[in-house]
């Protein structure tokens, strides 16, 4: 049944997605660029992702990837990416339910853990984000904590490598994990957990990232008062400060929506409960509204933590109330679902164009027309289409840089590949910016291709 309920929920956002994608939703980022670098990897080349100006495991570490590379062989594509993401997140019931029916001795409350997985908002709202490699840890962290709790530690130790693969900051779950590992279980192997991810994270940033873009991380913006030491003088010097920041905008809010999913029954399991606090913790804090959003990927690791936690307040209960603890919080994950979900059954729906949209068939038609090797700069939502060329950009780049490069440096500056782009593929309506933008360039192209809503440009001849 949990087999089948996985197999209905990834061909469900299998379709979404693709769907999504037909219908123009897809954008450089957060897709474009990993299926340019992919495809880069599977022709033997550096994935140097022109997209976004940076190699593709300096943006982050996650090496994760490379195991994509044998499918872009077969089938590459932006599709190929959202269905494996579809596939991963829904995979991870599986691991949850074996999880709950070990430690409810009970297969319904164990098929009740699966649904609590899948229907949580933040897990459905990283599948409706275009792709991101975070989704694979909605798999391999459930894994990790069903063969934890199985004493299966050669499954343990494949599953918390894996982990490591994702991204450099899975430590702040990995290390907790170890921590809570070594004083539950067994030292040894929790504090090799701890001292495995402290590892992987230096290695991903300081060895890797920093040697491809200069730097560790390019996320240090992220943390408010000028940064970790400003935070942590702020935090002791001026308390109020801070506690009225972490109140701001819609932080508590996005706390209360963590929560309510589970109605807060994970507290009876504190222990558990504190591993996921950093990654929570980390995103309230974020100056970047994104993290403390359950619409985007930031949130997806805690919730294995959470569903696990919450499946040991449900043992916590008295047996013959377990049923309907478990009930209870069944009930509220299914509101919580259609309340704050971004899919058609959803109250407030994601907005998207059809597939079937004129614009969108139309969009679909005229890039068949751009020659594969060409150099291209195209309006984003077509990108994922062209993506498939060592020198892809996103208009206005190159011509003015937008979210290009390691830093702020080139912001706004004209790149020197400008002077290589032979193709530019945009729409005949063009915002007041990107107007601007093309009457800035349009004197070195001429008109050789379109349709009622696209046009393709090619650079005159010399």
């Amino acid at each position: 049944m949990v087999f089948a309920v996985c197999c209905a929920h990834a061909f469900w956002m299998s379709w979404l997605q693709v769907n999504l994608h037909r219908g123009l939703g897809t954008f450089a980022y957060d897709v474009g660029l990993y299926d340019q670098g992919v495809w880069l990897l599977s022709r033997g080349q550096a994935p140097f992702v022109t997209l976004m100006g940076r190699n593709l495991f300096g943006d982050h570490a996650s090496l994760i990837l490379v195991f994509l590379v044998p499918l872009y062989w077969i089938i590459p594509g932006t599709a190929t990416l959202l269905v494996v993401q579809a596939v991963a997140i829904a995979g991870g019931a599986i691991p949850l339910y074996l999880f709950a029916r070990r430690v409810l001795q009970s297969e319904p409350l164990g098929v009740c853990a699966a649904f609590l997985w899948l229907a949580n908002p933040a897990v459905n709202g990283t599948g409706m984000e275009n792709f991101h490699p975070d989704s694979f840890l909605g798999l391999f962290l459930p894994l990790a904590l069903y063969a934890l709790y199985e004493r299966k530690w050669r499954l343990y130790a494949v599953a918390v490598f894996l982990c490591l693969l994702v991204k450099e900051d899975v430590v702040l779950v990995m290390v907790p994990l170890g921590i809570f590992v070594a004083f539950r279980f067994d030292r040894r192997k929790g504090l090799w957990t701890a001292f495995a991810s402290l590892f992987a994270t230096f290695v991903g940033m300081f060895l890797l990232m920093k040697s491809l873009i200069g730097v560790p991380t390019r996320n240090t913006w992220r943390i408010p008062f000028g940064g970790l030491w400003g935070f942590l003088h702020e935090l002791v010097t001026n308390p109020r400060a801070v506690a009225q920041y972490l109140v701001s905008e819609d932080r508590a809010l996005y706390m209360f929506q963590m929560a309510a999913p589970f109605a807060a029954v994970f507290a009876l399991s504190p222990w558990l409960t504190l591993v996921a606090v950093p990654v929570i913790a980390s995103n309230v804090v974020s100056t970047f509204w994104y993290q403390h959003s359950i619409q985007y990927h930031y949130s997806l690791v805690a919730v294995p933590i959470l569903v696990c936690a919450t499946v040991f307040g449900v043992k916590a209960v008295v047996a013959k109330w377990r049923g309907f603890v478990m009930a209870g919080v069944v009930v509220t994950t299914a509101v919580t679902f259609i309340a704050w979900g971004q899919h058609p059954l959803a109250i407030t729906p994601r907005s998207v164009l059809s597939s079937d949209a004129a614009v969108a068939v139309a969009a679909r038609q005229i890039v068949k027309e751009v020659p594969q090797d060409a150099v291209v700069s195209a309006y984003d939502p077509l990108v994922t289409y062209l993506a498939h060329r060592k020198e892809i950009y996103f208009f206005p780049n190159p011509f003015r840089a937008v979210y290009y490069g390691v830093g702020t440096e080139v912001e706004g500056t004209r790149l020197p590949a400008a002077d290589r782009v032979e193709y530019v593929v945009l729409p005949r309506i063009l915002n007041e910016t990107l107007r601007w933008d093309w009457a800035e360039v349009s004197a070195d192209f001429e008109e050789v291709s379109g349709n009622q809503y696209w046009q393709i440009f090619r650079r005159k001849q010399r």
